[in-house]
């Protein structure tokens, strides 16, 4: 124990007469010349003192995908720009010299000397344009076993591995105690056997990759953490923003955690600057949307309000497309379902087009953009001059009293109280009364579409990436204008700069009708979950599953998922940190982290 407190960092004791131990902590460890007994396991640390002159993405994964017990430590430590340049400076001058030398003496040119100078000056000027950085690389592998002699073949075996990867081991001999302590979870690096990589090799060296997706259209940097792979010791980080479209489909029965981990891919790229909207039908992610400081729109609450005549900055085209709006808003209005797409007979359509642009010019708004900044008119007044025309117009506004005077007026008898912006915008639609969830449901979706293209077609921030989340989307893609708005925005959101998440159980009915089947095919990113024996044949023929991933999509826990891109696939098991799980989890709260979704 004395050699063990020489090593570690000295700390201030607040308790000198007492030390605590930590549960699972070893009650005594044993050094040897080439390995460490700790508790009643061995284990032995390889320092990779030599590496290959070019590498690729991921080039440590196979280290981790060894079968036996290996831990990886990979200690980082960056040189500060100016010792960088200096360091840098310095390492050219001896290249120099040596070509000098060799050139004095007759003798032939060194090809890897040449080559060595050549990237020397290369690093050189992208550090002095400030395009790489230098950092010390510490990379050390600990192999455990049960025995001594297991010991030396699995060390035997690691070193054979390595070598096949152009990596130089060395033993640490009489330094295993230092070995062990560097490959603990402490930030302290008793070896400090270090060599400089520049920021491109660094970020090749990130040994977490997923071999069954490989990556054939590029990174956007945007990728995400999903979970650990089921089928290597790897973890499966998929970047959606990097695909032939952002659009995503999570499949599953209910209670499989279909929207525990939709929950976990939002939270995680509000964290990578993305912006989402959420259709929130049960009321999952207000506490999510709490911790992030997200906007809550709640349809049925009381003050809330939504002016569906509220002109969208940066569309040409905005007053002439409330018009239309106004025509399918009142024809729902009429009928109570969504799925009505009669249009309005000809003299009420006539009267409601000049009621609209009637009370727009009463608010003094016209067809000059210039005067779209002024507030915008309500229904009530779309009513009054709806009820100063004819008949037909009289009957058009005996639609809309009930929504403007009458019973259902709430949402409807002012302007718009909450503005949909902000990095999180979620719309729970609970609460709504069965009569007001029709139009309501068709008010939310036409927020988000008149504020994803309004965002796009003014300019603002063309750089930030949104996502559109539905969840339990079965409700909307049965038809009417709610299977219309996805399977519109499902074709033509990638250039708005949108991702589509579609979330949704009962996956033969889905499938069962065209719109369901066109926003899952428009999806380059299918999630599928443990899936119901009586569905099993229709997804598998439209995702083209094999007899094996049939097999594993009606056998797997919850949580077990399996990612299709293409032809590619992988099997992963979600997991989330324990602040996360606190945000995202639903249901019961008894039993272990992963039952309860």
């Amino acid at each position: 124990m004395s050699l063990l407190s020489e090593l570690l960092p000295k700390r201030r004791r607040s308790a000198p007469e007492s030390a605590t131990i930590l549960p699972g902590s070893p009650d005594a460890v044993e050094v040897d010349g080439r390995y460490v007994r700790v508790g009643d396991g061995y284990s032995a640390t390889l320092a990779v003192v030599g590496y290959p002159a070019e590498v690729g993405p991921g080039w440590a994964e196979p280290i981790l995908s060894y079968p036996g017990l290996v831990d990886a430590a990979f200690h980082i430590e960056p040189v500060p720009p100016a010792v960088a340049s200096q360091r840098l400076r310095k390492q050219r001058g001896r290249f120099e010299s040596s070509r000098r030398h060799d050139a004095a003496r007759g003798r032939l040119d060194d090809p890897e000397l040449d080559a060595a100078a050549a990237d020397a000056a290369e690093l050189a000027g992208r550090v002095a344009r400030g395009e790489a950085r230098l950092f010390r690389l510490g990379l050390y592998l600990t192999v455990h076993a049960a025995s001594p002699n297991d010991l030396a073949d699995r060390v035997a075996e690691v070193r054979s591995l390595a070598a096949s990867l152009l990596l130089e081991t060395a033993p640490l001999t009489w330094r295993q105690l230092q070995g062990w302590i560097s490959g603990l979870p402490l930030a302290f690096d008793a070896l400090a056997m270090k060599r400089v990589f520049d920021t491109d090799a660094l970020a090749a060296s990130f040994p977490f990759t997923s071999p069954d997706l490989p990556d054939t259209a590029g990174d956007s940097g945007m990728g995400v953490l999903f979970g650990l792979n089921l089928h290597s010791a790897g973890v499966v980080v998929w970047d959606r923003w990097a695909q032939s479209n952002y659009n995503a489909v999570i499949l599953a029965r209910s209670g499989e955690g279909k929207s525990y981990l939709a929950k976990l891919d939002l939270l995680r790229n509000l964290c990578l600057g993305v912006e989402a909207f959420v259709i929130d039908p049960e009321d999952e992610y207000l506490r999510l949307a709490a911790a992030v400081g997200g906007t809550v729109i709640r349809l049925a609450a009381a003050g809330v309000k939504i002016n569906p005549l509220d002109l969208p900055p940066g569309d040409d085209d905005a007053l002439n497309d409330r018009a239309r709006f106004l025509h399918t808003l009142v024809t729902v209005m009429g009928s109570g379902d969504t799925a009505v797409s009669a249009p309005l007979p000809g003299d009420e359509a006539r009267s409601l087009d000049v009621a609209v642009l009637a009370a727009y010019r009463g608010k003094g708004i016209t067809t000059d953009p210039r005067t779209w900044r002024r507030p915008a008119p309500l229904l009530a007044d779309v009513m009054a001059a709806l009820e100063g025309t004819d008949d037909a117009g009289r009957r058009v506004a005996a639609r809309l009293h009930p929504y403007v005077a009458g019973s259902m007026q709430g949402l409807f008898d002012g302007p718009t109280t909450t503005l949909a912006r902000g990095h999180l915008v979620v719309f729970a639609i609970k609460d709504l009364p069965e009569q007001l969830h029709p139009v309501g449901t068709l008010l939310t979706l036409d927020t988000i579409w008149r504020t994803v293209r309004g965002a796009t077609a003014s300019g603002a921030r063309p750089d930030v990436l949104r996502m559109v989340l539905v969840d339990e989307a079965w409700k909307l893609l049965s038809g009417g204008r709610g299977g219309v708005f996805l399977e519109t925005l499902a074709k033509s959101a990638r250039k708005y700069g949108v991702g589509l998440t579609v979330v949704t159980q009962d996956a033969a009915d889905v499938l069962a009708t065209k719109t369901g089947r066109a926003v899952v095919s428009n999806a380059a990113t299918q999630i599928l979950l443990r899936q119901a024996p009586q569905a099993i044949d229709a997804v598998a023929e439209a995702f083209g599953l094999t007899d094996g991933e049939r097999a594993f999509l009606l056998s797997c826990q919850r949580g077990d998922t399996l990612l299709a891109a293409g032809s590619a696939r992988v099997a992963f098991h979600s997991h989330a940190s324990a602040t996360e799980h606190e945000l995202i989890v639903t249901g019961p709260v008894t039993g272990s982290p992963d039952r309860r979704r």
